[in-house]
């Protein structure tokens, strides 16, 4: 897990292109709208449309690009009928690979993963293969020189299983449905939220050296690529000097 945090974190410091940003935000929205789809369209009693929304607005995501989306997935505009649908597989070295998706052609995600995969010397799996190395949880991470003392205090009553102190920032890890009620506690107690994410985290991970590490990023990045693929997980943990030489 923190290979794979880390990671994102340096490609989220990096900057994005104005492209990159694009289908960043295209993702998102279509998280906001399945979310709306699914729960109904106010955050209040939708913990799931919540989150997305604060993820989305954690992008600088347009505040009526996110209210039309709302509306897609109410019916109230005509949109796309994206379903949800998670893929299996193995990454170089054995890394354990989770792939989730919102798609409105399930057979064009499919190819477009499985060739992912075997263009970055992976390979699918069949369901059930590696979901169960990974356990679903909320993560939420605090920035802004808090201590981890006062946002466990916080966090603690409002839900929150674990808290950490790690180079970025101070960890919270929530069961799902605790997200965000500690996110809204954190929120109140003045804390610098710098992201609140439905996340998968892995119970056990693989310490990669660099030639493998190269070869593993290569596919996790081949798979975020893909227009269908929201979230990738994966069970990899990358050592901080290996992690530099290769960004």
């Amino acid at each position: 897990m923190s290979g794979h945090s880390k990671w994102a974190t340096i490609k989220r410091k990096k900057g994005a292109t104005d492209a990159a940003r694009a289908k960043l935000w295209s993702k998102l929205l279509r998280f906001v709208e399945v979310a709306a789809r699914s729960g109904g369209g106010n955050p209040d009693g939708n913990p799931t449309l919540a989150t997305a929304i604060a993820k989305a607005k954690g992008a600088s995501v347009p505040n009526e690009n996110i209210a039309r989306a709302i509306k897609r997935g109410t019916g109230e505009l005509e949109g796309e009928a994206y379903e949800e649908t998670s893929y299996e597989g193995y990454g170089p070295g054995g890394v354990a690979v989770l792939v989730s998706c919102l798609t409105n052609n399930r057979n064009r995600t499919s190819q477009d993963v499985r060739a992912a995969f075997n263009g970055r010397g992976g390979k699918m799996a069949e369901p059930g293969a590696v979901a169960w190395m990974f356990e679903p949880k909320g993560l939420l991470l605090i920035t802004g020189g808090a201590s981890e003392e006062d946002v466990f205090l916080a966090a603690a009553d409002a839900g929150a299983e674990d808290v950490r102190s790690t180079d970025d920032g101070i960890e919270v890890v929530t069961p799902p449905d605790a997200l965000a009620a500690v996110r809204d506690a954190l929120d109140a107690a003045g804390f610098e939220i710098d992201s609140a994410d439905l996340t998968q985290i892995p119970k056990t991970t693989m310490q990669l050296a660099q030639d493998e590490a190269k070869k593993v990023l290569g596919l996790i990045d081949a798979l975020e690529e893909l227009d269908d693929v929201q979230d990738v997980y994966a069970n990899f943990d990358i050592p901080d000097d290996v992690l530099a030489a290769i960004a």
